[in-house]
C-alpha cells in the first residue's frame, strides 16, 4: 500500500517523541555517535507537518554506522543505506504510516548537515514562512493523500528558495564548537597517577578561531577541566577576547564549567560576563557566564 500523506497541526508530543528516540540512537551508535538533531517540520513550534518526525544522527564513522544496522533493525527500522543522498545512511521506522525517518550524516559533511538545521532554524524564526509552508503542505496533503512523490515535488521551489535564504544567514559556530570538542574527546590513562579525555572543550574567540582541550585528572588535585586547557590554548596562540564555550560530558551531553573554571573565566577575560556557554546543541540553547556568576565580587566598583 502507498505512503499515506496526511498533514496535521502541530503536537507538542513530538519533541518528545524525539527525545525517546534519541536516547535510543545514542545506545545504538554508542561513542560514534557525535550529536543528535530534531528536524524536519516536526521540529519547528507551531507548525503543521506530517507527524513524522525526523532525526539527524551524525557521527564519526558512517561504517561503524553502517555495522550497527542490525541493532537499528531490531528497534525497528529500515536500513536503506545512502537512498538518493551520497553520503547519507537513511533509516525509517513505522512502514506505510511512517513514524520516524533517520538520515545519518559524518560529521565532516556539514553542507549536508548545516542545509537541514538552517532551514528548521529558519522556520522557527519566521513566522510568514512558517506559515505558507504550513498551508502549502496542507495543500498539497489533500491532493495528493497517496502520491508521495508528488507531495514532495509541489513544495520543491519553496523549499529550495527557504534554504536558500537560510544559509544565507545561518549560524553555524555551535555545532562547530561542538564538533571540535568531540573531535579531541576520549577517555585515556596517563599514567597509575592521572587519566585524561572524558570531558573535552572547545572556546571560539572573537576572532572565529576554535581552541579545543580536554580534561587531565590526578590522584592529587594536580590536573584541569578541559575549558581551562582550551582557554590556555587560546592564550597561547596569541588571542585575548572569547566568544562561546561547549563542554561535552562523558554520556556526550553538554556540561557546565565547574566554579573554579567559572572564577577563572571571569578574572581572565574582560566583559566575560557576555561569554556563551551551550546548555543543549539541537536546540541552539546556551547561558551567559555572567547569568552562572551574578554579582561576581570583582565586578565595577570591586576594590583589587
Amino acid at each position: 500500500m502507498p505512503q499515506h500523506v496526511t498533514v496535521k497541526q502541530y503536537d507538542p508530543a513530538w519533541p518528545q517523541a524525539f527525545r525517546r528516540e534519541e536516547a535510543l540512537i545514542r545506545r545504538i551508535l554508542g561513542k560514534n555517535c557525535v550529536a543528535v538533531y530534531h528536524i524536519g517540520s516536526t521540529a519547528v513550534e507551531g507548525l503543521a507537518a506530517k507527524p513524522i518526525v525526523d532525526i539527524m544522527p551524525v557521527v564519526t564513522d558512517l561504517s561503524a554506522a553502517d555495522n550497527a544496522a542490525r541493532l537499528f533493525e531490531e528497534a525497528g527500522y529500515e536500513y536503506m543505506g545512502e537512498f538518493g543522498i551520497p553520503g547519507r545512511r537513511y533509516l525509517r521506522k513505522g512502514g506505510d504510516e511512517r513514524t520516524q525517518q533517520l538520515h545519518i550524516f559524518c560529521a565532516g559533511d556539514t553542507a549536508n548537515i548545516f542545509r537541514h538545521l538552517a532551514f528548521r532554524d529558519y522556520l522557527r524564526s519566521h513566522p510568514s514562512a512558517r506559515e505558507e509552508y504550513a498551508a502549502l503542505k496542507t495543500a498539497l496533503a489533500r491532493r495528493f493523500p497517496y502520491d508521495i512523490q508528488s507531495y514532495c515535488d509541489g513544495k520543491d521551489a519553496f523549499v529550495k528558495e527557504i534554504e536558500a535564504l537560510a544559509l544565507a544567514s545561518f549560524d553555524s559556530s555551535w555545532d562547530r564548537l561542538f564538533f571540535a570538542a568531540h573531535s579531541v574527546q576520549g577517555a585515556r590513562t596517563l599514567s597509575p597517577f592521572a587519566e585524561a579525555g572524558g570531558v573535552a572543550a572547545a572556546v571560539m574567540a572573537e576572532s572565529g578561531a576554535i581552541y579545543t582541550g580536554v580534561c587531565i585528572d590526578t590522584a592529587c588535585s594536580l590536573g584541569m577541566c578541559a575549558e581551562r586547557a582550551a582557554v590556555a590554548s587560546m592564550i597561547t596562540a596569541g588571542e585575548s577576547r572569547i566568544k562561546q564555550l561547549a563542554v561535552i560530558m562523558p554520556d556526550g551531553s553538554s556540561g557546565m564549567p565547574c566554579g573554579a573554571c567559572r572564577e577563572m573565566l571571569m578574572q581572565v577575560f574582560p566583559h566575560a560576563e557576555g561569554l556563551r556557554i551551550l546548555t543543549d546543541l539541537s536546540d541552539r540553547a546556551y547561558v551567559t557566564l555572567g547569568g552562572l556568576v551574578p554579582r561576581w565580587w570583582g565586578g565595577p566598583g570591586a576594590a583589587l
